[in-house]
């Protein structure tokens, strides 16, 4: 297979290969000077309470609030 790089330096992965990694958004690229090497990367866990919180309306500064009152609160 082929994978061509555009004129923006952009790597178009065959499909073939792509739809082997459903859900992956982000590759770990690394290269020992002869090869690229593509390896993909899942979101950790921290990422997913971040989108939770985010996607609740959540803030930092309402964490920061929260942990500020539960502490004046002992």
């Amino acid at each position: 297979m082929l994978a061509k790089l555009t004129t923006k330096n952009q790597l178009t992965i065959p499909k073939a290969v792509a739809t082997r990694f459903a859900g992956v958004e982000y590759f770990d690229v690394s290269t020992d000077g002869s090869a690229i090497t593509l390896v993909p990367m899942r979101l950790s866990r921290l990422n997913e309470v971040q989108a939770h919180l985010e996607k609740l309306g959540i803030t930092e500064q309402d964490v920061s609030d929260a942990i500020r009152w539960a502490r004046e609160t002992k």
